[in-house]
């Protein structure tokens, strides 16, 4: 696997200086971007796929051990927050469990069975995603989880970065994105990891503007569960509807989400009217043009 061979170009790493030796580590990550651009046909592939399960009803599952795992856990617990969807809609299944989010239970990956077992405890059905998420795209944990995805019907999404990967072979949409050798031999949370958490922040956000949670390029969802979400919401509302902040700030009290009190002011009804018409269609532009 590229992923565990020596980097040629970083032999004498124990050797740099300082300056040097934080130039190198930016230099290989500055190809990491390029090295996603060559997969963006997979990528956007996997986005339609994930848009039409999630519009008749199914989840998105992140599915990964250790670096993997923890990016797709991240990638998860933020679309809650930033797209108003519910916590269920988009999780992140870890080998280890949550421990190993903060704790590395690396001998956690090695039982594919382990990994068939946390999906059917979060009840896969045939509607739902099941994105596998591994580095050196043969994890057992991941494969494990996978193929029983697979069997079940539920669509399944590969990513790694090795080429012709072992899981490739078991999704029905792989994304092979080969990262190389790394900085630091085998420290796959450098590039591969970066590459991962870039794909993955692909996956989710462009689905979920397929979704209709964005209007423009703004969070019109955002929960607002704390002072600078509550800021963020009334810059939004302005940004939309034209409207002076204190107007703004009024018709988010009054209704209690962004989404209809930029109804609200932009169609001239009541508070009560605007949160019936937000709730009762999926893309504010379907509202307000």
């Amino acid at each position: 696997m590229n992923t565990e061979q020596r980097n040629p170009d970083t032999y004498d790493l124990d050797k740099l200086q300082t300056p040097e030796l934080v130039m190198a580590i930016n230099r290989a990550d500055q190809a990491v971007a390029m090295i996603v651009a060559t997969a963006l046909d997979q990528i956007a592939s996997a986005v339609d796929g994930i848009s039409a399960r999630l519009k008749a009803g199914g989840r998105l599952f992140h599915v990964g051990s250790g670096t993997s795992g923890r990016l797709g856990v991240l990638d998860a617990v933020e679309c809650a927050p930033t797209f108003g969807v519910p916590a269920a809609l988009v999780q992140g299944v870890l080998s280890g469990g949550y421990e190993a989010c903060h704790s590395a239970v690396e001998s956690a990956e090695d039982s594919p069975e382990q990994g068939e077992a946390d999906l059917k405890a979060r009840n896969l059905t045939a509607q739902d995603v099941v994105v596998g998420v591994a580095a050196s795209g043969r994890t057992p944990y991941t494969l494990g989880a996978v193929k029983y995805a697979g069997r079940i019907g539920a669509l399944t999404v590969g990513i790694s970065c090795n080429r012709n990967a072992p899981l490739s072979a078991q999704v029905d949409l792989p994304i092979e994105v080969e990262t190389g050798p790394e900085i630091l031999t085998g420290s796959t949370r450098m590039k591969a990891g970066t590459a991962q958490k870039m794909i993955l922040n692909i996956l989710s956000t462009a689905a979920m503007v397929r979704l209709g949670h964005v209007y423009s390029n703004l969070m019109v969802n955002v929960h607002l569960k704390n002072r600078k979400l509550v800021e963020r919401g009334v810059r939004i509302i302005t940004d939309v509807t034209g409207a002076p902040e204190d107007q703004a700030r009024q018709a988010l009290e009054q209704t209690g989400n962004v989404k209809s009190a930029i109804v609200m002011l932009k169609l001239g009804c009541s508070a009560d009217e605007a949160k019936k018409r937000a709730r009762s269609a999926g893309s504010l532009r379907e509202i307000i043009g």
